[in-house]
Parts: structure tokens; sequence; C-alpha cells
């Protein structure tokens, strides 16, 4: 597939406003490895590969496993993996990701109650609901993975 079009060159004043929230997301309470096993799961449940190959390279920098990596898309059958809070926040990731389905669950939300304020609980929606916007903004466009 080729490259469709730059949202950066083409509006440019869409692309500043998505900048924004992810400058926003540089400064919320999630650690570098929380972002980005959200980042990457929700990008593989988009299937885009632009965004799985810098998170996971971004992941490895921030001292994540490959082991992890590997293994994220099962982690409802690794979760000796993953800590509870991990877990927590891939569940809303799915959840949040595939909204159509059923949304953020009441379960879920609870679950998410345990473990984080509602400040944190608002950070993480934030956050998910921005990779997902990548995502569809790079899976629209085939932005093309670097060689």
């Amino acid at each position: 597939m080729s490259a469709r079009l730059n949202i950066a060159n083409v509006d440019s004043a869409a692309y500043k406003a998505m900048l924004g929230l992810e400058g926003y997301l540089q400064t919320i309470s999630l650690n570098h490895i929380q972002k980005e096993l959200i980042k990457i799961r929700a990008s593989q449940i988009n299937k885009c590969a632009f965004c799985l190959d810098m998170h996971t390279k971004d992941a490895l920098k921030y001292g994540e496993t490959t082991q992890r990596i590997f293994i994220l898309n099962g982690w409802r059958e690794a979760k000796d993996f993953f800590t509870e809070e991990e877990q927590v926040l891939l569940a809303m990731t799915e959840e949040i990701t595939l909204i159509s389905d059923k949304g953020l669950t009441e379960e879920t939300f609870q679950k998410a109650k345990q473990y984080f304020d509602d400040a944190k609980i608002a950070q993480i929606i934030m956050a998910i609901v921005t990779i997902n916007a990548w995502n569809r903004i790079a899976v629209s466009t085939h932005l093309e993975v670097p060689k």
C-alpha cells in the first residue's frame, strides 16, 4: 500500500490538535510502560502496523521486556506476567477500543476504581482515546512503517 496523504501537511490545524492531546499525555501520572501497554494493545486491536512498530520500540526503550510484548495479545492467558493494575489498564483498553461491543463495562470500571482515583481513570480513558485516534489516522492514510 502506498501512503494516501499526510494530514500534518494537508490539515495542519487538525494535526496540531492531535499533538496537543499527545502533549497532555506527557503530563499525566501513568508511567511510560503503562502508556506503551495501552498504545500497543489498542494498536494490536486496530491492526495499526505503524503504531505497533513505533510503540513496541518505545516500550523496549523504556525497559519493557520482549516476552511481555510478544504475549500482550494473549495477556488474559498470561496474567502472571502483568500486574493487576496493568490487567485493568488492558481490559479498559480493549473495552474502550471495541466500544461498540459493550463499552467500558461496569465490572471493569469498578475494578479500575480499586486501583485508580477518578482523575487517573480520566487520564487512562484519554490515553486510550488518543491512541485510537492515532491508529485511525495511520490506518486511514496508509502511514508506512519506516524500514
